[in-house]
C-alpha cells in the first residue's frame, strides 16, 4: 500500500511538474499589463451589470435593497485580475478565498455568470503560470479542499437539500432512475469537480504546452548553433583542401626551378642556347609559383596528413597527378555513367590550347566543373548538361593574355527538397578570387542554370 502511495505522489507530481526546474517567465511588457487591466475592466463591468439584472429580477437575497455592497464584492473579485500574471498563485488563492466568502455572504453575488468565469480564470492562470510548482500545488490542493469541504458541510448540514426537496410545500416526488435527494447531490458534486477539475487540468495543460514550445526554441537555437558550426568547419576544410592543392602545385614548380637551374649551370659554357631555355623554364615556373604563393597567402593550413579510417595512423594519399583543364572531357564522360548525360565541346583558339593552360588554373576549372556537375545531379531535375570549355590566347575581355574558361548549362528547374548549403559554390567564387578571374553564376532567362567561371592566363614564355 506504501508503495502504491508513493508511486501515485510520484506520478502526481511529474504531471504537475513539481521537479522541473522550468519556470515559466510572465512577459511584464507594457502591452500584457496593458490587455490585464482591460481584462479586469471587462470583468467588473460584466459583474456590475449582472448585479443589476439580478436586483431586477428581485435575486439577490438579502442584498437586495444594498445599492454598494454588491458592488464592493465584484470590484474585490474582478480587479486582482490586473496582476494574474505578476502574482498568479496569489491572485488564485485570493479569489478562491472571495469565492468562500462571499458564497456564505452574498451567494447571489458569488454564483453569478461572470464571477464564476473570473474564479475560473484566475485558478486557471495559477496553476498556467506559477513559477514554484510545489507551491502552486500546494495551493491548487488546499483550494480544492476547501471548496469540497465547504460543499459537504453545506449539502450535510444546511438547507440547501431539503429545499430542493419540495416544490413549495409539496416534497418532490421519485420520478427519474435517482431519488430527488441523491440526484441532487451527485449532481451538485459534478458540477463542482468539472469546474475546478477543468481549471486544473487546462492550467497545467498550457504550463506543459508553454515548456514544450521553449523546449523546442531552445532546440532550434541549438540545432542553428550546430549548423552554422559545421558551415564554417566545412568552409575550414574547403580553404584548406584548396590550400594543399596550391601547396602541390607550388612545390611542383619549385623541383622544376630547381632541376632546370642545374641543368642551366651545367650546360652554360657548352651551349649557351640550352642554358637560356632552361632559365627561360626558370623564369616562368618562377613567375607561376609566386602567383600562387600570393593567392595562398591569408589561407588557413593543418597538417597535410589524412588520418586513415581506423584511425591508427596516417593513410596513404594519391600520388596521380592533379587534373587540369584537359581532363574536362573525362569528367563529362564519367558524369554521363552516372545518370547524367553531359556533352562537352572543346573551344580553343589553337590544337592543344587547353592542355597549355597553367596547372593551378587548370585544376581551378576542372574542380568548378565538377562541382557544377555534381549541383546538377543532387539539386537539378535536368537529365542532361553541357560543357564548354574555351581557350582564348587573344587580349579580349580585358585579359591582357587571354583568358581560360568553363562554362556548364543545363535546362532543368530545382528540384525540391535538395536545397544545398552554398559551400560547392563558395569554394568556386574563393579559386575564382585567387586566380582574379569572373563569374556568371545563376538561373538562366531562358530556364535552367548556368555555371561559367573565366580565368585570366598568364603571359607566355618567348
Amino acid at each position: 500500500m506504501d508503495g502504491r502511495w508513493t508511486a501515485l505522489v510520484a506520478r502526481v507530481r511529474a504531471y504537475f511538474g513539481v521537479d522541473s526546474d522550468w519556470e515559466r517567465v510572465p512577459d511584464d511588457s507594457p502591452r500584457r499589463r496593458r490587455a490585464d487591466l482591460w481584462v479586469a475592466l471587462g470583468f467588473l463591468v460584466a459583474g456590475s451589470l449582472g448585479v443589476e439584472l439580478l436586483r431586477s429580477i428581485d435575486s439577490l437575497g438579502a442584498q437586495q435593497d444594498s445599492w454598494v455592497w454588491p458592488h464592493v464584492a465584484v470590484a474585490l473579485g474582478t480587479l486582482p485580475l490586473v496582476w494574474r500574471h505578476r502574482w498568479p498563485l496569489l491572485v488564485a488563492a485570493g479569489l478562491s478565498l472571495h469565492l468562500f466568502v462571499f458564497g456564505l455572504l452574498m451567494p447571489a453575488v458569488a454564483v453569478s455568470m461572470p464571477m464564476q468565469v473570473v474564479y475560473f480564470l484566475a485558478l486557471f492562470t495559477g496553476v498556467a503560470w506559477a513559477r514554484d510548482r510545489q507551491a502552486m500545488l500546494g495551493v491548487v490542493a488546499g483550494v480544492v479542499l476547501l471548496m469540497f469541504g465547504w460543499l459537504a458541510w453545506q449539502l450535510a448540514v444546511g438547507s440547501g437539500v431539503e429545499e430542493a426537496m419540495s416544490r413549495g410545500d409539496e416534497p418532490l416526488v421519485h420520478q427519474g432512475l435517482f431519488s430527488p435527494a441523491g440526484a441532487y447531490v451527485v449532481y451538485t458534486l459534478l458540477i463542482n469537480v468539472f469546474y475546478f477539475g477543468g481549471a486544473i487540468i487546462g492550467g497545467q495543460a498550457a504550463w506543459r504546452a508553454a515548456l514544450q514550445r521553449d523546449r523546442l526554441a531552445a532546440q532550434a537555437r541549438t540545432i542553428d548553433a550546430q549548423a552554422t558550426s559545421l558551415q564554417r568547419q566545412a568552409v575550414v576544410e574547403e580553404r584548406l583542401r584548396i590550400a594543399r592543392e596550391l601547396h602541390d602545385v607550388v612545390a611542383h614548380h619549385v623541383s622544376v626551378i630547381g632541376i632546370q637551374a642545374a641543368a642551366a649551370r651545367r650546360v652554360l659554357r657548352r651551349d649557351t642556347d640550352a642554358a637560356e631555355g632552361a632559365l627561360r623554364s626558370v623564369e616562368t615556373s618562377s613567375r607561376d609559383a609566386v602567383s600562387q604563393m600570393r593567392g595562398l597567402l591569408g589561407t588557413l593550413r593543418a597538417d597535410d596528413q589524412d588520418v586513415a579510417s581506423n584511425g591508427t595512423g596516417p593513410a596513404s594519399r594519391s600520388r596521380a597527378p592533379e587534373p587540369g583543364l584537359a581532363d574536362v572531357t573525362t569528367l563529362a564522360r564519367e558524369a554521363s555513367t552516372h545518370g547524367l548525360a553531359v556533352e562537352c565541346h572543346v573551344v580553343e583558339d589553337a590544337p592543344g590550347a587547353a592542355a597549355t593552360v597553367p596547372a593551378p588554373l587548370g585544376l581551378s576549372l576542372y574542380r568548378t566543373a565538377q562541382e557544377a556537375l555534381a549541383n546538377v545531379r543532387r539539386h537539378s531535375t535536368a537529365s542532361s548538361a553541357t560543357v564548354f570549355v574555351r581557350v582564348d590566347r587573344r587580349p579580349e575581355h580585358g585579359f591582357a593574355h587571354g583568358y581560360a574558361e568553363v562554362e556548364v548549362l543545363d535546362g532543368g528547374r530545382p528540384r525540391s527538397g535538395t536545397s544545398g548549403t552554398g559551400l560547392g559554390l563558395l569554394g568556386v567564387r574563393e579559386r575564382l578570387a585567387t586566380h582574379g578571374g569572373v563569374s556568371e553564376i545563376g538561373p538562366r532567362v531562358t530556364g535552367g542554370y548556368r555555371v561559367r567561371v573565366r580565368m585570366p592566363l598568364p603571359e607566355e614564355a618567348s
